[in-house]
């Protein structure tokens, strides 16, 4: 019986579906996998994507665990693709790979100002307040009034994070040094800066009614983004996601807020639709000191156009949360306009033509951008295995495909790399660093400190 061994390239919800996927599926062959994760822990954006305050979706880390612990999948951490192991590597010792890296970067705003100090992605931010060990400790918190950009669930997660009490994060998983970061915040108020209504935002029921729960917070909507045009009251009347979201949006126009005066908070979170960045203006200093933004109006077709109408918020900081965006691999095809590897449902194309890499393969977020919820990915998935399975013809034939064989070269390039048990030893000492405090787990933040623990050194 003829013996596959598959390399997967990222252990996050796209690397680990896939693996078992392909484990349970119909085949007439052996499987061995290996997942090449550049992190030392697993989990990727569910691990650092995801708001600490996030119990709910993070329980699919319980799901994604059990698929590790099976201990059909080995698992090399804290190793880079391109620097620790090339794609010359992986044909030299596998028959084909998958690449599941996802999109970790922000998508960018082409206005003026955009770079200005004080101006950040908010993909970056998203990774500081998740303690990942590749960005910096610090994070600037000394603006009182802060504009976000974007109607998606991060510029939701974003702009919760950035109002909500540091106190009310104990309870989770932040990290030290981003619970101090929170508490010495000076923000007041927060705005949220949409390009279309109400009734056409990308964020979800759970995420919008989250905001309007926290506390000493004041939810702040404007009468004037609720003169629903046919196209919205239909949209409204016709999908019930969107109408849960209208009536959240509604209930909070009837709250004491700023926009009506008698709010009572010392915070307050601003929705503002119909809303086109156009300019950051910066102060004597290049930072940021005004948002301009080009009032819009609904087309009647659920879209918008602008009115010619400009209007200017005074911020002190900005975050786009506009997408996420791929990044290039070394050997890889890619698709900088859409920030993809270029596929055909999963099975890697040469970058200037419809023709197949033969072994490369692609799934998740690197394969079709950053779109869709973890349903998504695992339908994504499937398909791309489907592929694998089916294209036994066209693998590639290593001349080296012994399971010791990774392990032995990582070592002789002293590549310090975690494996499973490394991530029990890690997963456990942050439960208990959390234990005496009451709370799910105390991050580990510095990777050298990661790796340690990892391997029990």
């Amino acid at each position: 019986m003829t013996k596959l061994r598959l390399a997967i390239v990222g252990a996050g919800p796209a690397g680990i579906y896939a693996a078992d996927i392909l484990l349970k599926a119909e085949r007439k062959f052996d499987v061995s996998i290996d997942l090449f994760e550049q992190l030392p822990a697993p989990y990727g954006l569910v691990r650092y994507g995801v708001a600490p305050d996030h119990p709910r979706i993070k329980g699919i880390i319980t799901a994604l665990r059990e698929v590790l612990d099976r201990g059909d999948i080995r698992i090399f951490g804290n190793v880079r693709f391109g620097e620790d192991i090339t794609l010359d590597d992986l044909k030299r010792h596998y028959n084909a790979v998958i690449f599941a890296t996802g999109a970790v970067h922000d998508a960018s705003l082409n206005i003026p100002g955009i770079d200005a100090k004080n101006s950040f992605g908010a993909a970056d931010f998203v990774s500081w307040y998740d303690g990942h060990p590749d960005v910096p400790r610090e994070w600037s918190l000394d603006a009182e009034s802060v504009a976000v950009i974007g109607n998606g669930n991060v510029a939701l997660d974003v702009a919760r994070m950035l109002a909500k009490h540091a106190d009310d994060l104990l309870p989770t998983e932040i990290p030290d040094n981003v619970y101090a970061g929170l508490k010495a915040s000076k923000v007041t108020d927060v705005h949220v800066f949409g390009r279309r209504g109400p009734a056409q935002v990308k964020f979800t029921p759970l995420e919008l009614r989250e905001l309007g729960e926290l506390r000493d917070v004041d939810m702040v909507v404007y009468d004037e983004d609720f003169d629903y045009d046919e196209a919205s009251k239909a949209a409204i009347a016709s999908n019930k996601q969107v109408m849960v979201i209208d009536r959240v949006l509604q209930s909070w126009r009837q709250r004491p807020s700023v926009n009506n005066a008698g709010g009572t908070a010392s915070r307050r979170l601003h929705l503002h639709f119909y809303a086109k960045p156009v300019e950051v203006k910066t102060d004597d200093e290049g930072r940021v000191c005004a948002f301009v933004y080009e009032r819009t109006r609904p087309d009647g077709e659920g879209g918008v156009i602008g009115t010619g109408e400009l209007r200017e918020v005074k911020v002190q900081a900005l975050y786009r949360a506009v997408g996420y965006f791929g990044s290039p691999l070394p050997g890889v095809p890619f698709d900088k306009r859409h920030g993809v590897i270029p596929n055909h449902e999963g099975q890697v194309l040469r970058k200037d033509s419809n023709e197949r890499v033969p072994g490369v393969y692609a799934t998740g977020w690197i394969k079709r951008g950053p779109v869709g919820l973890i349903g998504h990915t695992k339908s994504d998935a499937m398909e791309t295995i489907r592929h694998l399975i089916n294209d036994q013809g066209s693998w590639w034939q290593p001349v080296e495909p012994s399971e010791d064989a990774i392990p032995r070269l990582l070592a002789e390039r002293g590549v310090v790399w975690t494996d499973l048990e490394g991530w029990h030893r890690l997963d456990g000492h942050e439960i208990g660093l959390g234990a005496p405090h009451e709370r799910a787990r105390i991050k580990v933040v510095p990777r050298d400190e990661m790796v340690r623990i990892s391997r029990g050194e």
